[in-house]
């Protein structure tokens, strides 16, 4: 599988090692920077240009890394298009592909081990989208929001929409 990365200072060393990782477990890995460490880069050069590639080929997916993978999945999540979800543990990796079909799972470099991240970003990649029509609903739900602007209705019987 094609597999984009990007990351900022913060997350540069653990991007480091899951592209070996990734690279070692047979994955095409893009890596989209940063090349080398400087403690004063800023993540949106990078983590939205592996977003964009994720978007622009089907079947890839995406690894986006920061220190807390707050500001990564918030810069991927702006590609239209794309859905990324910040994993902290397997369980959260697999459920954003399962009931999510994310496309991109963002990762804290600061808050977990090479290991334990590296476990969650594998998790990711090989848990497919389940097609459940629960999930599917929800996720045509913020599509319509995404291209028209629209809200879903709300449940009938609920109380008047503040919106």
């Amino acid at each position: 599988m094609r597999v984009h990365l990007g990351s900022d200072h913060a997350g540069f060393d653990l991007k480091t090692h899951l592209v070996r990782a990734l690279v070692a477990d047979g994955h095409d890995v893009v890596d989209h920077g940063p090349v080398a460490f400087d403690p004063v880069d800023d993540y949106p050069p990078f983590c939205l240009r592996a977003a964009l590639a994720v978007s622009r080929e089907p079947g890839s997916l995406g690894v986006v890394v920061g220190g807390s993978g707050n500001g990564e999945q918030i810069a991927a999540n702006k590609v239209p298009g794309i859905r990324a979800v910040l994993a902290w543990s397997e369980e959260t990796a697999r459920l954003g592909r399962q009931h999510n079909d994310a496309h991109v799972i963002a990762v804290g470099g600061r808050m977990h081990s090479a290991e334990e991240a590296t476990g969650f970003v594998r998790a990711f990649l090989a848990e497919p989208f389940s097609g459940d029509a629960r999930h599917q609903r929800r996720l045509d739900q913020v599509g319509r929001w995404e291209s028209d602007g629209v809200l879903p209705p709300l449940p009938e019987g609920h109380p008047a929409d503040p919106a």
